[in-house]
């Protein structure tokens, strides 16, 4: 009980100003009293107003009362500090640089805890006290404490702006809706923030609605993601277990080739060596004869050397001669032969296949392609190197600056037969396959040129139409002459219609099934788009259909 008593001393002589026991108090005709200092630094501020005011209640004084020391209080306060009991608030309570400091605390200021939208002051808890309990104060309107209060003051009246101009969009106080906003459509600031604060709700459930929604996409691109790395995972480690069994076929393969020939081997030098063998023996039987011969062919006893020479001059049955000739040094390089035949075309069917592995890999697309490309520059981000193969030109055809250009000549040229040329059409492809994004152009000389796209499986030999690109379901072909254009797939003829240009620019997106082709000057034009599906890898591809000297160079974009 006795420290609540002290408690209530405290509170009775601290200074409602600067919240510290009370220096030279005084005490004015409201009945308040305050340190000297603090009530006077607070009515020289209100000097201008010529109206004095209590910081507690509000009470106004005219004129500005005389501060008078009240020595009764003077003594109970020095009473207080001799007990050593001071009522200074925590280091916590004091405003710092971010903080909101109260406008009415003297010296060392404490946070406010509110701002009044209508005294424009912000108030430490002690302060803002008057607002809650006077009756004036209550209808203020108080809000979080800010640093903004005299943004709401009217720089050209100073009064506060409690209106606001729907035609300048911006606030303003009562003496300007009756002045430069005269004949405005103004209306209270209360009523304009009701109605931006319905636009408000409005836009916060459509946040939320997006948010919402954002968040099903979020959980179903997880799940893709989930679903991605579950079938990459299993593709990869089926194609694992399919190259081990290829390899372990091979190894098969390799092995029995080797166990047959290890065993071959072994019978052909058997077979030589028992032959071998057999010659020898016959080599030292009849050295052994010779010998025999020898000595009897020295005997002097003429009747010795009749009684043996006939069972020393019968000589044994000798080896087949035919049995040894060698056949023609050969060995097993047959062996080495056939194994590299299945080597190339193990090479070539791996060639072959390989491409359309290489497709399948790159048709898994979850998302939506990118959008295709609007400027010149966009589309060099896709830019592609295109080379010619001469192994499909056509014999009237020259190839040069690194097989970038083609030119028609009047003489056929000394290529090699092969079975992807073009016999029949003035027609080339490219030797790089075309997959993903892709971006090319072409600079044309002559008369008439087709800028095409195909599929490598298209038919090469003879004149016939499913040779020409454009006119079977494996190709799309632009067709330049001089003053028009037509576009041609699966033999279907489309107008159309754009600037002439000697330059053609063309945009494949693969997986997205879309062709397009544009002229290129000075600006990008559009001149036809295809969506599509493609099933396989595109080669580009060029048909010259007028006359000799025509060029096309497929152009160096990086």
């Amino acid at each position: 009980m006795a420290q609540k008593g002290v408690q209530l001393d405290r509170e009775t002589f601290s200074c409602s100003i600067c919240l510290d026991l009370l220096k030279d108090p005084v005490t004015i005709p409201c009945g308040h009293s305050y340190c000297m200092n603090c009530i006077k630094t607070h009515w020289d501020a209100e000097d201008e107003k010529k109206i004095h005011s209590c910081p507690q209640c509000g009470q106004t004084f005219t004129p500005r009362p005389v501060l008078v020391k009240n020595t009764m209080l003077a003594v109970l306060v020095e009473e207080l500090k001799k007990s050593g009991l001071q009522a200074a608030p925590a280091d916590h309570c004091y405003a710092g640089p971010e903080d909101v400091a109260c406008d009415v605390c003297t010296g060392r200021k404490l946070k406010a805890l509110k701002s009044c939208l209508v005294c424009l002051a912000s108030y430490c808890e002690k302060h803002l006290q008057p607002h809650y309990d006077a009756a004036p104060l209550k209808k203020h309107k108080l809000v979080e404490p800010s640093k903004k209060l005299q943004e709401n003051i009217c720089s050209r009246h100073n009064e506060v702006m409690k209106m606001f101009c729907r035609t300048d969009q911006q606030s303003i106080c009562y003496l300007c809706s009756v002045d430069e906003h005269k004949g405005h459509d103004t209306v209270s600031a209360a009523a304009e923030r009701t109605e931006r604060q319905r636009e408000l709700e409005v836009s916060q459930q459509n946040i939320q609605q997006r948010i919402q929604d954002r968040e099903k996409d979020v959980k179903v691109l997880q799940q893709e993601v989930e679903a991605i790395n579950g079938s990459a995972d299993k593709a990869v480690e089926d194609s694992e277990k399919i190259f081990t069994e290829l390899i372990r076929l091979m190894e098969k393969r390799r092995s029995d080739v080797k166990r047959q020939l290890r065993s071959q081997q072994d019978t052909e030098v058997s077979r030589v060596k028992e032959l071998q063998e057999k010659l020898e023996q016959e080599i030292t039987e009849l050295k052994r004869k010779d010998a025999e011969l020898k000595q009897l062919s020295l005997t002097e006893d003429h009747n010795q050397f009749l009684h043996n020479y006939p069972s020393l001059s019968a000589l044994s049955e000798s080896t087949d001669s035919s049995s040894i000739n060698i056949r023609p040094l050969r060995y097993f390089e047959d062996v080495t032969a056939a194994v590299s035949e299945v080597r190339d075309k193990l090479q070539d069917v791996l060639r072959e296949t390989w491409t359309n592995v290489s497709l399948k890999v790159t048709e898994v697309d979850v998302l939506l392609s990118e959008p295709e490309p609007k400027t010149r520059a966009d589309f060099l981000k896709y830019s592609c190197e295109i080379t010619l193969d001469p192994n499909t030109a056509n014999t009237i055809l020259l190839l040069s600056e690194g097989n970038r250009k083609v030119t028609v000549m009047r003489e056929e040229q000394s290529y090699s037969s092969h079975p992807d040329r073009f016999t029949g059409w003035c027609q080339v492809l490219s030797r790089e396959s075309l997959t993903g994004c892709c971006y090319w152009e072409v600079e044309r000389r002559g008369a008439g040129v087709c800028v095409a796209v195909a599929y490598k499986n298209i038919s090469r030999a003879g004149s016939s139409d499913e040779c020409v690109f454009g006119l079977s379901d494996k190709s799309w072909a632009l067709y330049c002459d001089h003053d028009s254009f037509k576009f041609r797939s699966n033999n279907v003829q489309t107008p159309v219609s754009g600037p002439r240009s000697s330059r053609v620019g063309v945009y494949l997106d693969h997986s997205a099934g879309i062709l397009s082709f544009y002229s290129i000057s000075e600006t990008i034009t559009l001149l036809h788009r295809v969506q599509t599906t493609f099933t396989q890898p595109l080669y580009a591809g060029l048909w010259f259909y007028y006359s000799s000297g025509d060029t096309v160079e497929f152009c160096k974009l990086k």
